[in-house]
């Protein structure tokens, strides 16, 4: 049965304070694959002076000033940059912004100082708790904000559409299991809003979870059906599935959809 997003999809999308804890600056790289642009993330205790930075996005100077603006009128300073997975529009400013601040980076590998899943993150009275979230890329964590009720998700989840299993990094089986992570804990209530890398504030996070996951097993059964309606013997097996399944998708995201159709036969290869 075909599920819905939220509402929220719809809604215009320019960043700014979400949750008494949370502040969207929105960098200036909106795009067919990063929607609105990549939105990072300042979290502050209220009345504290030490910020966290999540993902600070593309390497433009405008925007790393409008982010540390954002941090000094608080009071504040920012005391600790994480990155939800390592993808340019996410990470490349992080070596400059590491300048700026003198602040440590944590991260899934690639020298940082590393995260694990069910670790908990402490800095000026903020307590984030890591939740390993691979698929789309090996290294995707989203981190739980549990005084807002509030889960920042990179890109395992966006606020608008779906994401992309960046193949082979990424892997559907990893993907589904996370999002089944996910259900868990909205479905519990410890989780009522997404906090996304691209895309607006998602409310309803128990509902845009679900229409994901229900995304993802109707395309797999297109996928199976587009096989089965001559694709598996064609010279290009990816563009025999493009063609068939996602034929109304905008050509700009077909590089994004043949990592996906990679990674769904992977899957399925690997279900026999």
């Amino acid at each position: 049965m075909s599920a819905s997003p939220p509402p929220s999809v719809t809604a215009p999308w320019a960043g700014g304070p979400v949750t008494p804890r949370a502040h969207c600056v929105l960098a200036p790289n909106p795009g067919p694959m990063t929607l609105d642009g990549t939105n990072t993330w300042v979290l502050l205790e209220p009345g504290a002076t030490e910020a966290v930075v999540v993902d600070p996005g593309p390497l433009d100077e405008a925007h790393l000033a409008a982010v540390l603006a954002v941090v000094a009128d608080a009071g504040a300073r920012v005391a600790l940059t994480v990155l939800t997975h390592g993808h340019a529009d996410h990470a490349e400013a992080v070596p400059r912004f590491a300048e700026l601040t003198g602040a440590p980076v944590r991260a899934v590998g690639r020298g940082h100082d590393d995260l694990a899943d069910g670790d908990v993150v402490r800095t000026g009275g903020l307590e984030l708790r890591i939740v390993a979230t691979p698929g789309h890329t090996s290294d995707s964590i989203s981190l739980a904000l549990p005084a807002d009720h509030a889960l920042l998700t990179g890109d395992t989840v966006l606020g608008r559409g779906t994401t992309v299993v960046a193949h082979p990094d990424g892997e559907l089986d990893a993907y589904l299991d996370s999002l089944d992570r996910l259900h868990a804990l909205t479905g519990d209530g410890s989780v009522t809003a997404i906090l996304p890398g691209h895309g607006p504030l998602v409310p309803d996070a128990g509902v845009m979870v679900a229409y994901y996951r229900t995304h993802r097993a109707e395309r797999l059964d297109q996928v199976r059906q587009a096989l089965a309606d001559g694709a598996a013997s064609e010279i290009d097996v990816v563009e025999g599935v493009l063609q068939r399944v996602y034929a109304d998708v905008p050509s700009a995201v077909w590089p994004a959809a043949r990592m996906s159709i990679r990674a769904q036969l992977d899957y399925l290869h690997r279900e026999r």
